[in-house]
């Protein structure tokens, strides 16, 4: 009998546990359940938690009284505790069934938030039980509640311990494309969670995506510390998607750009230039400062700054430093607004000494070097240009930077003075005495001197005797032996050369120089020692198609052509062949000598033939002189005899004519 009764309890006790577990919940579940339950389900409670403490009674009584399993009646049993009919039961369960959804796993649905704490969020989807998600897939929205509707993907219907497995996460994932594409052809604002840094901007998430935020999208004015913007959730518009690299590019800007806008219309319409405004250093650049003049930008050009020399922006102004400035021009169109900050104080040039005047030195600092001058402040706002003609008497222009530099102090002339340009021009070389003012006496006409070589060209070379004297030497100048293509052949430049001053031209400011005439001219000697059909030993320096260059004794050249080069043997003469050359032309004036090599052999042959002809022409001579005395004697024999002779003379006279052709 006991074991009975304890096989019932067993039987009993796990209806008593299931009744237990369906309204004896945690503490959580009855803080939900608290706040969705209506008043319907409360009575509902109440009535099972009394009937669950009737069977608690029960089962002690059937301990005490060891009932008998056999004679027990479960039928009585249910039908004593079941409030509702069979047809009460069967409505209300498909009453409960209705407003259950059918779910699919790896679906996405919608759902309603019912409960959240610092770590979970419990979401209802219309399932028999709720879904557990981490508040963490909801950190881009901080603002949510309960009652919010969100979507969830249905990772699985029941798990091991038979809970509903939701995913927020995922569901952007999937529906993110369609949202960020529908959110750019609409124009929509969008939320997103900046999660970090990047290079040139901000990553932010947008529906599951990690979107692009350039930094210059962030506002309208420019960020200097981005950090302060990471772990933040702001509002963006989607400006650009690359659907092909799956990237997309997000903007805050956009949002206030349009409020910005009507701002900046309505700020512009009642600004007039000369007007004086109160702004704040925005922005500074190498070319200027950005001034923000409440909701519209502005630009001081670094030249407005100061009537002075600004070498950059930084050196007058500070980041966010208040400060008037006055509308110097302004664009409707552009929205442009020129800006000026030196224009509200007085030009130094207004204060600058009446009686100062051409003329006059004064004492400045170079501020500015550049290859054609420097500029020299010589006071606060007041520039003057030396240029670097200016620099030096000398007319090689060469580069300033070789006479001054950045900070030098200098003493200089004023030149020109314009007050209403504002301009002046200054020089320094104009304390020193001007080289041409005594030029006849230092360098008269035939003195010698030693000069250099500053220059070349085709014609001849330009030296320098001292700094701001200059001359020409001209090519044909150089030497009176040598024939000169190029002044190179000759000089380099920088090398010293003796000269010989040969003209001056001083309203030019020009030397004619010399540099043979240090010598006496060689073409005296050379006419008594290179006379016509002289004969001298050369060598072959150059050959051309006109002719050849014979190096002669004395340094001096002579000119042969080509039909005086070929030798005996009837070969052309080669480079560096040493022969022997006939003068046939010397002309002192051009200094000019012809000469011929073949002309050395043929006039010896031409002298053999003439000494032959005249030895033949002696015998004829003394045969008629013979014939002319003995003529008076003549007789017949002495006829045939003088036939003859006759006949020989004429043979002897047909000979010559064929060895002379």
């Amino acid at each position: 009998m006991i074991n009975e009764n304890e096989e019932l309890e067993n039987e009993l006790v796990p209806k008593e546990e299931s009744v237990e577990n369906e309204v004896s919940i945690d503490d959580a579940e009855v803080e939900v359940s608290s706040e969705v339950i209506d008043e319907e389900t409360e009575d509902e409670e109440e009535l099972i938690e009394d009937d669950a403490d009737e069977v608690a009674a029960q089962l002690l009584k059937l301990k005490t009284e060891q009932i008998s399993l056999e004679n027990f009646d479960w039928t009585k049993y249910n039908n004593k505790w079941d409030v509702y009919s069979k047809d009460e039961r069967s409505q209300l369960e498909s009453m409960y069934d209705q407003t259950l959804s059918t779910i699919v796993e790896n679906e996405c649905v919608d759902g309603t938030v019912i409960a959240m704490n610092k770590r979970e969020v419990v979401i209802n989807i219309g399932y028999k039980s709720e879904g557990v998600v981490s508040l963490n897939e909801f950190r881009y929205n901080p603002d949510l509640k309960i009652g919010d509707k969100v979507e969830v993907y249905v990772e699985s219907q029941e798990d091991k311990k038979g809970q509903l497995l939701l995913s927020h996460k995922k569901a952007r994932s999937m529906r993110s494309w369609d949202r960020v594409n529908a959110a750019l052809e609409k124009d929509e604002v969008i939320q997103g969670f900046i999660k970090c840094r990047t290079k040139g901007g901000m990553i932010v998430d947008v529906f599951g995506i990690e979107a692009f935020l350039p930094g210059s999208q962030i506002d309208v004015k420019p960020i200097r510390d981005y950090d302060i913007f990471v772990g933040k959730t702001m509002e963006f518009k989607v400006v650009k998607i690359n659907h092909e690299f799956k990237n997309v590019v997000v903007s805050h800007k956009a949002l206030i750009e349009a409020e910005l806008e009507q701002q900046k219309k309505d700020i512009i319409a009642k600004l007039e230039k000369g007007q004086v405004l109160e702004g704040t250093v925005k922005n500074i650049t190498s070319y200027g400062v950005f001034i923000d003049l409440g909701g519209v930008d502005g630009l001081i050009h670094i030249t407005d700054l100061s009537w002075g020399r600004v070498n950059h922006p930084e050196e007058i102004v500070q980041l966010d430093q208040k400060l008037n400035v006055v509308i110097l021009d302004f664009d409707d169109a552009k929205k442009r607004i020129a800006l000026g900050l030196k224009q509200l104080t007085p030009h130094p040039w207004d204060a600058l000494s009446a009686e100062l005047k051409v003329g006059d030195q004064v004492k400045g600092k170079v501020v500015v070097i550049a290859d054609y001058g420097a500029f020299v402040e010589i006071a606060a706002g007041v520039e003057g240009l030396i240029h670097v003609s200016e620099m030096s008497w000398s007319q090689h222009l060469r580069s300033a930077q070789e006479f001054l530099k950045v900070s030098d102090e200098v003493t200089a002339v004023i030149l020109t003075l314009d007050r209403e340009e504002r301009k002046m021009s200054l020089g320094i070389k104009q304390l020193k005495t001007d080289p041409w003012e005594n030029i006849e006496t230092r360098y008269s006409s035939g003195s010698k001197h030693k000069a250099k070589v500053r220059n070349f060209t085709n014609f001849g070379v330009f030296v320098e005797i001292e700094e701001g004297v200059d001359g020409l030497i001209h090519i044909s100048d150089l030497s009176w032996t040598k024939k000169i293509k190029h002044p190179a052949e000759f000089t380099q430049v920088g090398d010293e050369i003796d000269v010989v001053v040969l003209e001056i031209d001083k309203e030019n400011r020009r030397l004619s120089l010399g540099h043979k005439q240090l010598e006496e001219n060689p073409w005296d000697v050379f006419e008594t020692l290179f006379t016509v059909d002289s004969i001298h030993e050369g060598t072959v320096v150059e050959i051309f198609d006109k002719g050849a260059i014979v190096a002669l004794p004395y340094g001096v050249e002579g000119f042969v052509t080509p039909k005086h080069l070929v030798k005996e043997d009837g070969v052309a003469a080669k480079v560096d062949d040493k022969l022997e050359f006939k003068v046939i032309e010397f002309n002192k004036s051009a200094k000019r000598i012809i000469l011929s090599h073949s002309r050395v052999f043929e006039d010896v042959k031409k002298a053999e033939e003439v000494s032959t002809k005249k030895a033949a022409s002696d015998e004829t001579k003394k045969a008629t002189k013979k014939i002319k005395n003995n003529l008076e004697k003549t007789t017949l024999g002495d006829i045939t005899e003088l036939a003859a002779l006759k006949e020989e003379m004429e043979e002897q006279e047909k000979k010559d004519q064929k060895k002379e052709k």
